[in-house]
């Protein structure tokens, strides 16, 4: 495994952060607590040390399912949650709220889903658009649970530089975790930015919610609320074709390093300068294993041209 360090933090942290979206369940097929947890198991043993996941993911079971893999393990693993989002139940929308006392009630539910005592990073999940909580109450509340010993770290998600600008006004930014990948690059300005703010940048999406895995060849049948079509629009046309021809370059390169296509879309994530971290979803050992395999070789400049390129050229 490779480590980069993590912004102003300092801390050393795995190219790959385990990422737990698909793990809380709803939204994104039948999952399995048992393998998810198996899954976890088999990232860290591979070398990753940094998860990530957040109280909206299926209304908290995504951090009661971390809570359960950390065990025996918390103190060598760098844990990312969030606030300012939740969902109350699985029947209705997450509510996106950044004022105080929700802010200090949803760090309190993560603890105790996660069975822990502290959070390594807490990020903003969204800017409070529903309530309109100031950004200096929600990070004021944030800055709180920093002087009480439960937060180490505080960042953000899905932020814009003025609003990540407008943040570091009231205390330090140390982490942003925007979406990025070879099918969604319309964040890179912000990540360049965040970099030369030696703000650490942790991509979701790595992997484009399955589609650069290789898994998918024609256009697929998903329930109507799976998050793969209400969030993403990579399994829809025109998108879905497009992407299928950047396919076929991957394949070249995966071919010539006799790996899955995954690696290649990984690697290539994680070997761009402004990125720290590459969030990875995995829900079974094997797909653990085979995206931390793709650490074990690294993909050519000439072959990162070659990717690049064929984004420009395709999407």
């Amino acid at each position: 495994m490779r480590f980069k360090e993590f912004g102003k933090t300092g801390e050393k942290i795995s190219a790959l952060t385990v990422g737990t979206w698909a793990i809380g369940g709803a939204g994104w097929g039948e999952v399995n607590k048992a393998d998810c947890i198996k899954a976890i198991h088999a990232m860290f043993d591979n070398g990753v040390n940094s998860i990530d996941t957040a109280p909206c993911y299926n209304c908290g079971e995504s951090e009661r399912i971390v809570g359960e893999a950390l065990k025996g393990r918390r103190e060598q693993i760098f844990l990312t949650t969030k606030t300012a989002l939740y969902q109350p139940d699985p029947q209705s929308p997450p509510i996106k709220d950044g004022r105080r006392e929700t802010i200090l009630r949803l760090c309190d539910e993560s603890l105790k889903n996660l069975q822990t005592d502290y959070i390594d990073l807490l990020l903003i999940h969204w800017p409070d658009i529903e309530h309109n909580a100031p950004i200096e109450e929600t990070m004021g509340a944030m800055n709180e649970l920093v002087k009480a010993g439960k937060v180490r770290y505080l960042g953000v998600s899905n932020f814009s530089i003025e609003q990540i600008k407008e943040a570091e006004k009231y205390g330090v930014i140390s982490a942003s975790e925007p979406p990025y990948s070879m099918v969604n690059r319309s964040e890179e300005e912000l990540m360049k930015w965040c970099y030369n703010q030696n703000i650490a940048n942790m991509t979701y999406g790595s992997l484009g919610a399955g589609i650069l895995t290789g898994a998918i060849r024609e256009l697929p049948k998903f329930d109507e609320n799976d998050m793969r079509l209400t969030f993403y629009d990579f399994f829809k046309e025109p998108k879905f074709s497009k992407v299928m021809k950047l396919l076929k370059v991957l394949d070249e390169i995966a071919a010539g390093h006799n790996a899955p296509v995954a690696q290649v879309a990984v690697n290539w994530n994680a070997q761009k300068d402004f990125v720290q971290t590459a969030l990875c979803g995995v829900r079974n050992e094997q797909e653990a294993n085979e995206n931390c395999r793709g650490f074990e070789w690294s993909l050519s400049e000439e072959e990162m041209l070659t990717i690049d390129k064929a984004i420009e050229e395709y999407l």
